[in-house]
């Protein structure tokens, strides 16, 4: 099995606990900072995600077994620190990072053979905040009705945006709500910058249907334990997918197995001819190789040709390279962007490629949080 250097986990680890403790962020996000920093800095944490080959995402996959193992052991001392669905977040404690290692080493060979059965699957429902205002964008300019396909579904959490309620909170305190005001499921973020064009009703979805390689079956028990352990332990988070996957399980949407790369076509053509089919992937082609997003460019072209079509993407530069100037959908980037996701900076671009009659256009919208707390709209 290939190993990744410590040093890079650590570095790794320390990325994403930067992102989660910047100086205005929430009391909230303690608990997902230090268990990163703690990834980064307890040898026997560092050395267990090292174990971890390097496309498994080593750090996010160890914090997410050490996550499902305290859920699994709801008496054991450190599970008072973890955040439980409609619960306050418990307060920081310093002594939280020896605590997990302690944890951990108690139990190191279970978290060996969890991180080897298991690969690292966020469904982080709150990124539908990123994706909403380029749906209405999309709606208000063809009156088409719009058929969803959620590329890399998972859960398919995504699939159900149009039963959510939106609040989009400007820094001066002021928001702008969408959606269901009776809805069980409330997102919200902060929009830093710009203003993002809010439809007036979230646009109705005529047809929906997801893709992924392995569609996840919340109605199963070890699946939805799994799932709920790959959300971060803050207490927003855990409360919206506690609540998303209820909805979910009670209207389940049709999802496909299989690489989009080979079931794409197949599905569009399967969708209502007098529909305008509307690609969404969150956090999905940033993980494609080279070689993959070059024929998904071939594909899109391909289907383009025979019908219009939509993708809205929200995916990092990071994973990309500190070079990286580009997004997944070969836009540019602010120069500024560029220098930030130099220094590590993490975050999600929001692009919109459109094809009408064969003819692909593009545009960059915004970016996002990679927990959606904040969102900065540019299109």
């Amino acid at each position: 099995m290939t190993r990744t250097d410590p040093a890079v986990v650590a570095g790794q680890a320390m990325a994403i606990a930067d992102a989660w403790s910047p100086p205005d962020a929430p009391q909230s996000w303690w608990l997902t900072s230090a268990t990163f920093a703690a990834i980064a800095r307890e040898d026997v944490l560092r050395e267990l995600a090292a174990e971890i080959p390097p496309d498994r995402l080593p750090p996010l996959l160890l914090a997410a077994v050490l996550e499902y193992l305290v859920g699994a052991e709801p008496d054991a001392p450190i599970a008072r620190h973890y955040p439980v669905p409609g619960g306050e977040q418990p307060p920081p404690d310093p002594a939280f990072g020896a605590e997990l290692a302690a944890f951990a080493a108690a139990r190191r060979d279970r978290v060996a053979q969890l991180c080897e059965a298991h690969r690292y699957q966020m469904n982080e429902v709150a990124r539908c905040v990123d994706v909403l205002p380029a749906l209405g964008m999309i709606a208000a300019a063809d009156d088409r009705p719009i058929a969803l396909v959620d590329l890399g579904t998972g859960a398919g959490l995504g699939l159900h945006l149009d039963r959510y309620r939106y609040t989009y909170r400007a820094p001066d305190g002021s928001a702008r709500t969408v959606g269901d005001p009776a809805a069980p499921v409330r997102l919200s973020c902060v929009v830093r910058a710009g203003a993002p064009p809010l439809p007036p009703s979230v646009p109705v979805i005529a047809d929906r249907v997801g893709i992924d390689v392995e569609p996840l079956d919340l109605t199963d028990p070890d699946t939805l334990a799994w799932l709920a352990a790959c959300v971060p332990p803050e207490a927003g988070a855990v409360t919206r997918f506690a609540e998303a996957s209820t909805l979910a399980r009670a209207e389940p949407a049709r999802s496909v197995r299989g690489s989009l790369l080979d079931v794409l076509s197949d599905v569009v053509a399967d969708l209502p001819p007098d529909a305008l089919v509307c690609l969404v992937d969150t956090y999905v082609h940033v993980f494609l190789p080279p070689a993959d997003l070059a024929r998904f460019d071939d594909l899109l072209a391909q289907i383009g040709r025979g019908r219009d079509l939509d993708w809205v993407s929200v995916d990092p530069l990071v994973p990309l390279g500190p070079d990286a100037r580009r997004t997944v959908q070969h836009l540019d980037v602010p120069p500024e962007w560029i220098e930030e996701n130099r220094k590590g900076g993490v975050f999600g671009v929001i692009g919109h490629v459109r094809i009408r009659d064969g003819v692909r256009t593009g545009t960059v919208l915004g970016r996002a949080h990679p927990g959606a707390a904040w969102l900065e709209w540019t299109g």
